[in-house]
């Protein structure tokens, strides 16, 4: 990313007013110090050439040390001022930011989004990054360009050496800055990319803990966190090191740079070429001049993180979401005419499915693990878009549906429904729109009313996140009872009864009969007494693929 994006720059757009205040201060500010060193060369030079006492500022009849107090507290006051707006144009532009990730990723579907942990990493700690860039980047570059004009159109009538000097040696830090930026943006990419892999792998291996504990591999697993989280911090020191090397490389140029001004003042103020109070005057503003530039380098690196995270949001924010059809959905039969689904990166077909489904007929999707059965559910849904062929309902292809009004005429119950940190009430009526003999009715049909009523609380009982405190059988009724609760005329449900006991699976089974009656059912399943649930088999074949 270039360090002046056009699509961030878009967004800054929209938090101008911020912008402008924060570059109007500065300027102030610029001012301010200009006359901070016209007073504090004035009264060095009364004291020290002539031995008079420090009076007054001439035309004013203010004291100069008073003077020279006013202009430092209005200085602290405008860099306060300074701070306040920039801080808030920078949280302008990250809610924004986050607000339409947020908005797509729901758009798009569970399948057409990023992994969860890249996700979180990026509305997390990513766009917090680019704290630097709004509130310290972005105006200290457009004050670099005003600050030194303002500085030199000071030092001009003052001295005109100087003026110059400075003015040829400015460029050299843009200069310098830009040959390190070309050869630290791709590092920055990597750098988190990196830890967007671990922020994903790692939220997976905390949401397997279970599992991983009970098969023994939670300590092979420890051991390839802690490889990605090397691999990491070796890149994390690699780029700071690069950051203060350049940083180095910026302030000794700067420091040079000053120095050669500083020497040529000196040498004509021996030679009787200059006053002294014009050379206290060029040497207390000449570093100031050389400062926003120093600056820009200093905050582009600490903005360096925010940037590439900023560059991945706009990745996803560019890629459309599906074009939403407007033909409204109706009863009818569900073809799947030679549908056929690849993933990138993935050798081989992930579905292959060519098979009608009627209205009110309860079918199973059958066959191996990988055979794409929670695929050929996910395509149903419009979460996956099919490679090859075609889906239509009633005749009507999937993709020219109303897909909202599609989806509220499905109940979903996928493997593993994920229950919120809420009550039991809230995580069966989920939009809210249900009154509570509503809620108690569906959790009956699905068998949950009995195990609720023990709770502490019963429907009021707060559940831990991801249903913490519930046993996988009872998940699996709440999610059921989501489904009882829509009255859906389609039920898709994705192995409903994996991975619970015997005695377990059966209550499941017995709910999953009441709903299914006069619904149109499709469940994808391995156990073959939910396969007799069904009226009609479907049996996928996994596809082979070359080692």
């Amino acid at each position: 990313m270039k360090p002046l994006d056009p699509r961030l720059l878009g967004y800054a757009q929209a938090t101008r007013a911020y912008l402008a205040a924060t570059v109007v201060l500065g300027f102030g500010h610029a001012a301010l110090l200009i006359a901070q060193a016209v007073l504090l060369a004035g009264a060095i030079t009364a004291v020290f050439l002539n031995g008079a006492a420090i009076t007054a500022v001439e035309a004013s009849g203010l004291p100069v040390l008073v003077a020279l107090a006013l202009v430092v507290a209005a200085r602290s006051a405008v860099a306060w001022l300074q701070e306040v707006a920039a801080a808030r144009s920078a949280a302008a532009v990250k809610s924004q930011l986050r607000s339409r990730l947020l908005t797509h990723i729901a758009a798009r579907g569970p399948a057409g989004g990023r992994p969860a942990g890249e996700i979180a990493a990026l509305a997390g700690g990513g766009l917090d990054a680019l704290d630097a860039y709004f509130a310290r980047y972005l105006p200290q570059l457009l004050l670099a360009v005003l600050v030194p004009g303002l500085l030199l159109a000071r030092l001009l009538p003052a001295d005109l050496v100087a003026t110059v000097t400075i003015a040829v040696t400015l460029p050299l830090i843009p200069v310098f800055m830009a040959l390190v930026g070309m050869h630290t943006e791709a590092q920055n990419r990597r750098q988190f990319r990196l830890l967007a892999r671990l922020s994903h792998h790692f939220l997976d291996v905390v949401a397997g803990l279970p599992t991983l504990k009970l098969f023994g591999r939670a300590r092979a697993q420890a051991g390839i966190i802690r490889r990605i989280s090397d691999d990491q911090r070796r890149h994390t020191m690699r780029t700071l090191r690069t950051a203060f090397l350049s940083s180095l490389v910026l302030e000794l140029l700067a420091t040079l740079s000053v120095a050669l001004v500083a020497v040529g003042v000196g040498l004509r103020l021996v030679h009787g070429d200059l006053d002294l109070a014009t050379a206290l005057l060029v040497l207390i503003l000449a570093p100031e001049a050389y400062r926003p530039l120093r600056e820009v380098g200093a905050n582009y690196h600490a903005s360096a993180e925010g940037l590439a995270a900023a560059e991945e949001v706009f990745t996803i924010l560019e890629t459309p979401p599906p074009v939403a059809g407007t033909v409204p959905p109706r009863d009818g039969d569900i073809v799947f005419e030679n549908v056929e689904v690849r993933f990138p990166g993935r050798a081989g077909a992930a579905l292959r499915l060519d098979a009608t489904i009627r209205p009110g007929e309860v079918v199973a999707l059958t066959g191996p693990s990988g055979c794409g059965k929670s695929t050929a559910l996910a395509v149903l849904l419009g979460f996956v878009t099919a490679s090859s062929g075609l889906v239509r309902v009633d005749g009507v292809p999937l993709e020219d549906l109303d897909l909202a009004a599609w989806r509220r005429r499905i109940a979903w119950v996928p493997q593993r429904p994920h229950l919120f940190a809420s009550s039991v009430y809230e995580n069966i009526a989920l939009t809210g729109n249900a009154d509570g003999p509503e809620v108690v009715a569906a959790a009956r049909a699905a068998g949950a009313d009995v195990f609720v009523q023990e709770l502490p609380e019963a429907y009021g009982t707060v559940l831990g996140d991801a249903g913490a405190g519930l046993s996988a059988g009872q998940r699996q009724r709440i999610a059921l009872a989501r489904a009882f609760l829509r009255d859906a005329p389609i039920v898709l449900l994705d192995e409903p009864t994996a991975n619970l006991d015997g005695a377990t699976a059966a209550g499941v089974m017995d709910a999953i009969r009441r709903l299914a009656h006069g619904r149109t059912v499709i469940i994808a399943a391995h156990r073959p007494e939910l396969i007799a649930l069904a009226d009609r088999e479907i049996r996928l074949t996994a596809e082979l693929v070359p080692a």
